[in-house]
């Protein structure tokens, strides 16, 4: 009897020793189980962040994904107008009205002068009337815009309403470049070569000539307009302008503008020097050639063509270069307002009056057109 208790008790803690131990083990496969599946968590973090940084280019180049990630894209930007006070702000806007209408006006006088009177149906005056709409075309891609602004008290454009602007602005001033170049052109012909003139400047020329001239100034625009969809605008939005131009919009990106200017000074160059040279090759062969004449009215009539051209050369060719053939990131400045001003209404609105005061061709037109609106009203 008793030593079967003693065999019992004995019995006991044998088995509690032994489910102790079961316990022990469990847990520590459990505490095994768990750093295995951390440590493969790990391991498959440190392969994504590999992978991410072989991507990007290393750790820096990470830095720069998530700088770019947390980057807040523009998307309008606010145009500063010329002046700030509402006084000067309502003396501004009767300014520009008055001289977008007369502008217009002027312009499609001119160009309602040539299509009614059969008398200027030439090449000369074929190219002036295109001259004159896109004269038409350059003043209201930015001052009808600007007016509105005035009046609503708004001065903030969408990014995609800035870049069409652009794209317009410089395939119209583009065409001017050619169209300019075109009239020179056919100066040189008629002066010059008088005998060859008809064959040389025949119709088909001359829409060679103005269908190249948008080629080209088409080219030009949508160049520019993207390569600057490439660079980034992330911080200030305010253009120092009445209207979206590279210049200004150069001085807001946060990105590099060094090519971009390149290409502006490498293209101006290109848009603005070759006509330069080739107006002036042809106006000094003109110039020799009206020299040799006898008649003292032939050398009145040519030079008082010649001169109205080259008016408009000298007003366009100057403003442009000096608003664009220029390297490095400059200040926006009034000054360039004054140039934009004058770009995009002194020089369209002067061209009418440029034209018809030295021509008594024009006047005669433009007077029968008014006296038939007149007598028909």
């Amino acid at each position: 009897m008793t030593q079967e208790v003693i065999h019992g008790g004995a019995e006991g803690p044998v088995g509690s020793h032994q489910d102790h131990n079961a316990h022990v083990a469990q847990g520590i496969e459990q505490v095994d189980a768990k750093e295995e599946q951390e440590q493969q968590r790990v391991d498959v973090c440190s392969v994504h962040q590999a992978k991410e940084e072989e991507l990007w280019g290393g750790r820096e180049g990470l830095m720069d994904l998530e700088a770019r990630r947390n980057r807040t894209a523009v998307t309008e930007f606010i145009l500063l107008g010329l002046v700030e006070t509402e006084k000067l702000q309502s003396v501004v806007f009767v300014l520009f009205l008055i001289a977008y209408l007369v502008t217009v006006g002027g312009n499609l006088s001119i160009l309602a002068a040539i299509l009614v009177e059969p008398k200027l149906h030439t090449p000369m005056y074929f190219f002036l009337g295109n001259l004159s709409a896109l004269d038409v075309g350059c003043i209201t891609v930015t001052v009808p815009a600007m007016l509105s602004r005035l009046l609503s008290q708004k001065r903030r454009i969408s990014y995609e309403a800035c870049l069409t602007q652009l794209f317009f602005f410089h395939l119209l001033a583009g065409m001017d470049c050619f169209l300019l170049t075109a009239m020179a052109y056919d100066r040189f012909l008629a002066i010059c070569q008088p005998l060859t003139y008809s064959t040389h400047m025949s119709q088909a020329v001359q829409l060679i000539l103005v269908a190249v001239s948008w080629a080209f100034a088409f080219t030009n625009a949508l160049t520019h307009t993207i390569a600057l969809t490439t660079l980034n605008f992330c911080g200030p939005n305010e253009v120092n302008h009445f209207y979206c131009d590279l210049p200004q919009l150069f001085q807001l990106s946060c990105s590099s503008t060094q090519l971009n200017e390149l290409l502006l000074f490498a293209v101006g160059f290109i848009m603005a020097g070759a006509p330069v040279v080739l107006i002036i090759t042809s106006y000094i062969h003109v110039a020799a050639a009206v020299l040799q004449i006898h008649s003292v009215e032939g050398k009145k009539k040519a030079f008082s063509t010649c001169g109205s051209h080259l008016t408009v050369v000298c007003l366009f060719f100057g403003t442009g270069i000096f608003n664009y053939m220029r390297l490095g990131s400059e200040e926006a400045s009034d000054k360039d307002k004054g140039v934009g001003v004058f770009n995009t209404v002194i020089n369209p609105m002067l061209n009418p009056l440029i034209y018809s005061l030295r021509n008594p061709d024009v006047q005669g037109a433009l007077w029968r057109v008014l006296v038939g609106k007149q007598s028909l009203t």
